[in-house]
């Protein structure tokens, strides 16, 4: 399956229908068209918080669906320290992890590591291993994008920084325990209650 926000909404593509979550519409795929039009409608109807497309060749229904967009890469990390503590920025308003367009030539794994240290001012993190990637939507000057972020999990045992690095855009860094994510729900996005389930909670 494959899970694309449009901010705090989503359209999920699966082989059958996703009966597990509510959503406001399911459409069985038929033709490229068809979901060209699905997609368009979505995107200019913000009352439909979900939308479930199904067709029993996933592959190819993702293939398609990524034509409409024009593709961009983005890596992140979600940092862990030594003492059981998550890192967490708050950016635009929103809990976020820090993450960042990959630049051109460069791995997905050294720019999360880079965006890490610049976000939020670490340094000796490494990764440990990759974990679900995301998968968003956004318009700019008239262009649908795709972006995909690769995301990491890293180890961390050094100072537990908290000061925003307002350069970046960021004006909150904060160290969670697993068992304080549920309190965040309404100061996060989706796609990241979704990464943290994932990751975390699971």
């Amino acid at each position: 399956m494959y899970k694309v926000h449009f901010e705090n909404r989503f359209i999920m593509l699966s082989p059958e229908p996703d009966r597990i979550q509510k959503y406001g519409l399911f459409y069985k795929f038929n033709d490229t068209k068809e979901l060209y039009k699905i997609i368009a409608d979505f995107q200019s109807d913000k009352s439909i918080p979900a939308i479930n497309v199904f067709g029993p060749d996933i592959k190819h229904i993702w293939k398609i669906f990524r034509i409409y967009f024009t593709e961009v890469g983005a890596a992140g990390g979600l940092v862990k320290h030594t003492s059981g503590r998550y890192l967490f920025i708050e950016k635009k308003g929103k809990l976020d992890l820090p993450k960042g367009h990959i630049e051109k030539g460069e791995e997905p794994e050294a720019c999360a590591l880079r965006e890490v240290c610049e976000e939020c001012g670490i340094t000796g993190h490494t990764i440990v291993k990759p974990i679900c990637p995301s998968y968003h939507t956004y318009s700019w000057e008239g262009i649908s994008y795709l972006k995909k972020t690769s995301w990491f999990l890293m180890k961390y045992n050094g100072k537990m920084i908290i000061e925003p690095q307002a350069s970046e855009g960021i004006t909150k860094v904060e160290w969670l325990f697993p068992d304080e994510l549920n309190s965040i729900k309404s100061s996060a996005w989706l796609s990241l209650m979704d990464l943290i389930n994932c990751s975390i909670l699971r």
